[in-house]
């Protein structure tokens, strides 16, 4: 059997890997611990769950929601994007709903790229960033995210001939994995640069809320692009709200994306059950006190395994933002994040994320999810030090 030619970038998946490996480790018998996945172990708030199960018993929700029937939601995204920015948006030609923003950064190629064309992504970065390029027959150019330049690409190191056929540059910031945060003046800067070389700017924005308390909120894009100029962002309510399961995001900015990107969406699906829209609608017209709850927790937790993390003698940098710490990793493992991860669930059953799946740039580090309460994340780490003292 003959698959297409654009599946052969889509062979290796270093969580796919690591999915296999916590099987193994769990059908040896050890108890997994699985820090591997940013998926949240809090709930969703009573607020938005109580909206979503109201709407069960109403027959009228039970059929197909199409574009027009959403009109409530992206009224709400657009009063809350005016609040939180200062900005002024127009909910029918500048929002789309998304199920999470994995569905929009990997599906918005498909309506900008044509085969040969490169997309700028953040290396290490997100994998659906690279992954929605292969299917749209792009080539990537990966910006390198290094520690001594705060993990903000450099953007005038990207040779003119590439630049020449590239059509979209992707950030992400607060970043994943790296847990790095951009000021609005390198936005400003990103703008100007994607303006000079007729670019679209994306913006990847799930971290936007789990900012922690030392560092000041964080920007939007469009702060940068206030006349959307060239800029599209993308929201999910899964981080903020801990809504995975949900599958709710919208894509935000200038009109002429969003109405490519609604294309797209026509002939892969329709929207979500509209139950989930009216929860969504729920959050954003809550009070940041149910996000502030969430944030508190993941600082705390934070701050609980770097210390722990310490008393290992494995010192990881203070991460300003999102659920994550991003390790680099002790030797003899420094350039081989796979074989570290694998071994250290077969051995001990905590799994971590290798930065290898993140890109060449990750080499060298692993993820850190803090998606367990305090009790098991030292458990892990209790683990993890034995290992460590075992193979060193």
């Amino acid at each position: 059997m003959k698959f297409a030619q654009r599946l052969a970038k889509l062979q290796t998946n270093v969580f796919a890997d690591m999915d296999r490996a916590k099987a193994q480790a769990e059908a040896a018998g050890k108890t997994i611990i699985d820090l591997s996945l940013g998926s949240s172990d809090l709930p969703t708030p009573e607020p938005i769950i109580q909206a979503i199960a109201a709407a069960l018993t109403d027959s009228t929700t039970h059929g197909y929601l199409l574009h027009r029937a959403t009109q409530d939601f992206r009224n709400a995204v657009a009063k809350w994007y005016e609040t939180r920015f200062k900005l002024t948006v127009n909910p029918e030609t500048e929002v789309i709903p998304l199920i999470g923003s994995q569905e929009g950064t990997a599906h918005l190629p498909l309506a900008i790229l044509n085969p040969g064309d490169f997309a700028l992504l953040q290396d290490p970065g997100y994998p659906s960033h690279s992954g929605g390029v292969y299917l749209a027959g792009g080539q990537v150019y990966t910006m390198t995210l290094l520690p001594e330049n705060q993990f903000l690409p450099n953007l005038g190191a990207i040779p003119p001939e590439v630049l020449a056929q590239s059509k979209m540059m992707v950030l992400s910031y607060p970043h994943n994995p790296t847990t790095a945060i951009a000021p609005l003046a390198f936005f400003e800067e990103a703008v100007a640069f994607c303006r000079h070389h007729n670019l679209i700017l994306v913006h990847d924005f799930p971290y936007l809320d789990l900012v922690f308390a030392e560092s000041s909120p964080v920007p939007s894009i469009l702060q940068a692009d206030p006349s959307k100029s060239l800029s599209i962002e993308f929201f999910t309510f899964s981080k903020s709200y801990n809504m995975g399961g949900f599958r709710i995001g919208y894509a935000i900015g200038n009109p002429q994306l969003i109405q490519a990107l609604r294309r797209i969406k026509a002939v892969i699906d329709f929207n979500q059950y509209v139950g989930i829209l009216r929860g969504a609608i729920v959050a954003l017209a809550s009070s940041q006190d149910i996000i502030q709850d969430t944030v508190n927790i993941f600082q705390r937790r934070r701050d609980f395994s770097l210390q722990a993390l310490a008393q290992i003698a494995w010192e990881v940098p203070i991460a300003h933002a999102t659920p994550y710490l991003w390790a680099q990793l002790p030797e003899p493992w420094s350039q081989d994040s796979v074989s570290f991860c694998t071994s250290l669930v077969q051995a001990t059953g905590v799994a971590l994320a290798p930065g290898a799946g993140f890109g060449k740039g990750g080499e060298g580090y692993v993820r850190f999810a803090l998606v367990k309460e305090e009790a098991t994340l030292s458990e892990a780490i209790e683990r993890i030090g034995t290992f460590l003292n075992l193979i060193t």
